[in-house]
């Protein structure tokens, strides 16, 4: 026998307070990833989801394909955009493929829109 008996016996059980310590690592990893990975994520997703809503006719955008073009029809429906990328060259596009958004127009309310018309006259 090359193994003394002391060798061979079991260990002792340990106590429950140290199943615990063990898992405190592994919590305070992923305590970190929230913070540094999951909650900047979420927020730049709900970001994105504001600047899609707020789309509207006669925007200029950049889809994730790097195509610049003018909103000339938004979809609610389908949840497409209608985007002029040259002069009579209409394609569409999935309204969640809007990278950003370079310049925003401004509305013209119904009812100032009646009374410009008349000035230009």
């Amino acid at each position: 026998m090359f193994v003394s008996p002391a060798y061979a016996q079991a260990a002792a059980a340990g106590d429950p307070a140290s199943a615990f310590t063990a898992f405190i690592p592994l919590i305070l990893i992923f305590v970190v990833f929230y913070f540094l990975l999951i909650r900047p994520q979420q927020k730049k997703l709900k970001e994105h989801k504001t600047m899609l809503e707020a789309v509207r006719r006669g925007d200029k955008v950049v889809t994730n394909g790097g195509i610049i073009g003018v909103v000339t029809k938004v979809m609610e429906a389908e949840r497409e955009l209608q985007l002029e990328i040259a002069e009579g060259v209409r394609v569409r596009v999935v309204k969640d493929m809007v990278a950003s958004v370079l310049s925003k127009t401004e509305p013209v309310a119904a009812n100032d829109a009646g009374a410009e018309k008349d000035k230009k006259d």
